[in-house]
């Protein structure tokens, strides 16, 4: 099913059409490629974190499990954490809740990590992503760091 678009170009009479259909590289006569919900929220967590002003993906359970889950030998670190995406044949929609620097103007940042989502998803995938929604779950205080540090040196040099 593709739609068509026409649109007239003032007193011309010129016509441009444009289709809208699925991407050629995921259904041709060979065969056809599925990408699986995980791939997606990867891809999009990692292009979240690249914008500059974003602190952290996840709420604050999502990252103490994050927190939790790095600590343990072997593990891998979790790119999808606060990411969560509905992905059909040829659209992906995706969720990311995010932690902003304090600072950092979100209207902006917001912008910034829709299209770098966006660009990623869709270079990456050949889907068309509909919506990037994004929940800003907290501010993170650069003065946080510092309490982080100070238990971690107080609980390491307890014991000599």
């Amino acid at each position: 099913m593709s739609t068509q678009t026409t649109t007239s170009t003032g007193t011309t009479g010129a016509t441009a059409t444009s289709s809208a259909s699925a991407p050629a590289a995921l259904a041709s006569a060979h065969g056809v490629t599925t990408i699986a919900d995980t791939v997606v929220s990867k891809i999009a967590g990692l292009a979240a974190k690249d914008v500059s002003g974003v602190h952290a993906l996840g709420g604050g359970a999502a990252r103490a499990v994050g927190a939790l889950r790095e600590r343990i030998p072997g593990s891998r670190t979790n790119h999808a954490q606060g990411v969560s995406v509905e992905v059909g044949e040829r659209q992906a929609a995706v969720d990311i809740e995010l932690i902003a620097e304090y600072g950092v103007a979100i209207a902006d940042l917001a912008a910034a990590v829709r299209r770098n989502v966006i660009a990623s998803v869709e270079r990456m995938t050949g889907l068309e992503v509909t919506e990037v929604n994004l929940e800003v779950a907290d501010v993170h205080l650069p003065d946080e760091d510092d309490a982080v540090e100070e238990t971690t040196v107080r609980t390491t040099t307890r014991v000599q």
